[in-house]
């Protein structure tokens, strides 16, 4: 009897051994068939089995991780994140190729699980076909006739910095951490033309949006979110830094709902204030209209994307100003002795002053190429098959364009990694452009809020060099490291700032 109980026991261990035997192998082949590709589709590591190259990427630095996996793969290569495919484009003439000869082709955004449940496919940078067209072309009009990159918009700018410059001479050269209060100066120049008002320094709610803002920014290039996107039906009920993620997005949602809730109050369809206005507006001009896309939900999801077109690259741009004026005062004073001899000391730069600042201009860029501020752009998809750099790209595919491989391109510029002011200089001491340039992307997914992001820099910039110096506390040196995210922004530092009129 205990033979036989034995006997049964062996076989029923053998059953259950090759039943999971059977699941893996089931697993493993499903996995390599669902995912195996053509022969004309890019190179890449090879992938593992169900994470695919989650692991081959330093999720901390993967502009960086990138940029070296196309020293050995060539410029258009594929990684396999989960159960998504990418397809990774480096240097000027392959993303110029997919994102302007091409454009047609990339100009979609990949439906992410994590901004499908926090977006559902709305806005103006998670959307595609007509809505995300309907969406830009209106609010790029609506913008423009608040003054969005028109000399109307200067004065907005300069009373701004006139703010930030009192809070500045109020720490009498003493150090300070001037990220947070940096991105309320930027943020609420696109909240007045948002939002029709201005925020006080002192708004606690307004400070505390802005510093989960910055967080939501990092996470969202987190291993956390990506494995979020990879294995949605997973990652939906578990803990971790995701669901910190959504928990912010959904305060921020809360935040621009009850400011569209204060405008309804008010709102005088003849007179509109500002963008929620004309929107509001807009909602009710095309209600009874067949392929309207104008309702609340896509407002409030409008409204947060133009905080990340409008202020984000623009702040973290000044922070990185500030530390590679720190870094290098012969360049600072340079830039100050241009300033006094074209604008003085006294009167407030202007616009039409960058014509005759060719230095200051030339550094302006510098800093931007270096800061390298949106290091991976945003993530194309495919909407066709297209090829490229030899290769098929098939439809469905998500497209990385891999800014700093163009940025910090050895090709590109004499001496990439140093900053250089002389990259856009001619021998005659002219501001000179280069195609290489393309801090914000290119085609027909060209930033947003280039045109405003380019006025901030220019005018908060030169009036930061007129009203101050700064320099680092006494006995700290700069440090030049990065914080990855959707932006790459410095790490937190304190900076002393000594006024020039006193």
């Amino acid at each position: 009897m205990d033979r036989a109980t034995s006997v049964i026991g062996s076989f029923a261990d053998w059953d259950v051994r090759g039943l999971l035997l059977f699941v893996l192998v089931f697993i493993l082949v499903a996995d390599y068939l669902k995912n195996r590709q053509p022969a004309s589709f890019p190179p890449g590591p090879r992938p593992l089995p169900i994470v695919g190259n989650m692991f081959s990427v330093d999720h901390k630095r993967t502009h960086e991780s990138l940029t070296q996996l196309s020293e050995t793969y060539g410029d258009v290569f594929s990684l396999r994140m989960g159960q998504n495919w990418t397809v990774v484009l480096n240097r000027l003439k392959v993303i110029k190729e997919a994102l302007v000869t091409q454009g047609d082709g990339v100009a979609d955004r990949p439906g992410r699980a994590i901004r499908k449940d926090i977006v559902h496919g709305r806005g103006l940078l998670s959307s595609s076909g007509f809505l995300w067209k309907q969406q830009r072309r209106f609010a790029l009009s609506t913008l423009k006739y608040f003054g969005f990159g028109k000399k109307s918009l200067e004065p907005v700018i300069l009373e701004e910095f006139l703010h930030f410059a009192k809070e500045i001479r109020d720490f009498k050269g003493k150090p300070f951490a001037p990220h947070l209060t940096i991105n309320k100066v930027v943020s609420n120049i696109i909240c007045t033309l948002v939002f029709g008002h201005r925020f006080e320094y002192s708004d606690e709610r307004f400070g505390g949006l802005l510093n989960s803002f910055d967080m939501a920014l990092q996470l969202d290039t987190s291993i956390w979110v990506k494995f979020y996107n990879s294995f949605p039906l997973l990652m939906r009920h578990l803990p971790g830094p995701h669901r910190t993620a959504m928990n912010i997005w959904k305060d921020i949602k809360a935040f621009v709902t009850a400011e569209i809730k204060e405008h309804k109050k008010n709102l005088d369809p003849a007179n509109p204030r500002d963008y929620i206005d004309c929107y509001l507006n807009e909602i009710q001009k095309t209600k009874e209209q067949a392929n309207n896309t104008f309702d609340e939900d896509n407002l409030i999801v409008c409204v947060m994307d133009l905080f990340v077109a409008g202020s984000e690259t623009t702040s973290t741009t000044l922070r990185w100003a500030f530390l590679y004026m720190a870094k290098y005062p012969e360049i600072q004073e340079k830039v100050q002795a241009e300033l006094d001899r074209v604008v003085g000391r006294f009167r407030q730069p202007a616009m039409e002053d960058c014509a005759n600042l060719p230095y200051t201009n030339a550094v302006i860029h510098e800093i931007q190429r270096m800061g390298n501020i949106v290091p991976l752009s945003l993530v194309h998809f495919t909407s066709r098959d297209i090829q490229l750099g030899g290769y098929t790209i098939p439809k469905g595919v998500m497209v990385i364009p891999n800014l700093t491989s163009v940025l910090l391109d050895k090709n590109e510029w004499e001496t990439p990694l140093t900053f250089n002011p002389g990259h856009f200089l001619n021998e005659e001491g002219k501001f000179e452009k280069r195609a290489a340039f393309i801090p914000f992307s290119a085609g027909k997914r060209l930033c947003l809020g280039e045109m405003l992001a380019r006025m901030e820099i220019f005018l908060f910039f030169t009036s930061f060099m007129q009203h101050f110096t700064f320099s680092m506390p006494a006995g700290v040196k700069p440090v030049m490291d990065s914080r990855f995210g959707v932006t790459l922004a410095p790490q937190p530092y304190d900076i002393c700032a000594t006024s020039r009129r006193e």
